[in-house]
C-alpha cells in the first residue's frame, strides 16, 4: 500500500504516515496546519513524499 510521508528537513525525522488512499493530497494541507503547526512556526521545512 502507497503512503506518503510528511518529514521535517531539519529535525530529519517523519512526522507522520498517511494512506494515499484514506488521505487525498488536499487534506494533507490541513494536516499539516492542525497537527504539525509547530515545526512550521519554528520555521522548519516540511516535506511531502510517497513511500511504499
Amino acid at each position: 500500500m502507497a503512503y506518503r510521508e510528511i518529514y521535517c528537513v531539519d529535525c530529519r525525522r517523519i512526522l507522520g504516515r498517511y494512506n494515499i488512499k484514506y488521505y487525498p493530497e488536499s487534506k494533507m494541507g490541513e494536516i499539516i496546519k492542525s497537527c504539525h503547526d509547530q515545526h512550521v512556526r519554528e520555521g522548519h521545512e516540511l516535506v511531502q513524499r510517497r513511500s511504499k
